[in-house]
């Protein structure tokens, strides 16, 4: 797959986290478990985000960092969302997923973003 179409694939499957995560906090049940959410390397995007086709030059960029970097936050965040939904805590889960985890998706979407237009 070209690298634009992974980058865009994983906007778009880190969008869908927010509606996961809201159901989550919703029904009281998580379909994960916490510390696997917070592994930024086992989802699709991570894998290849890790994984040996991201030449040397690419990953010395500001961009790769960035977006690396944010997308670890990213998942952090994602857990800490679970965890309070495995303890019952609806109330921090939704401040969590509107303030903390709204602000970190936004960012990583965004640095995902110009990422993608710079390969062009």
């Amino acid at each position: 797959m070209a690298f634009e179409d992974e980058i865009g694939k994983a906007i778009g499957a880190h969008g869908v986290w927010k509606m996961r995560l809201k159901t989550a906090i919703d029904s009281g049940k998580a379909d994960a478990q916490a510390s696997d959410v917070a592994k930024d390397n086992a989802c699709a995007f991570g894998q290849w985000l890790y994984g040996p086709s991201i030449p040397a030059a690419v990953r010395a960029s500001l961009d790769y960092q960035s977006v690396r970097k944010l997308h670890a936050d990213f998942h952090k965040c994602a857990s800490k969302v679970i965890e309070c939904v495995g303890h019952g805590d609806k109330s921090k889960a939704n401040a969590l997923l509107e303030g903390e985890y709204h602000k970190v998706s936004s960012e990583l979407s965004s640095a995902m973003m110009k990422w993608k237009a710079s390969v062009h």
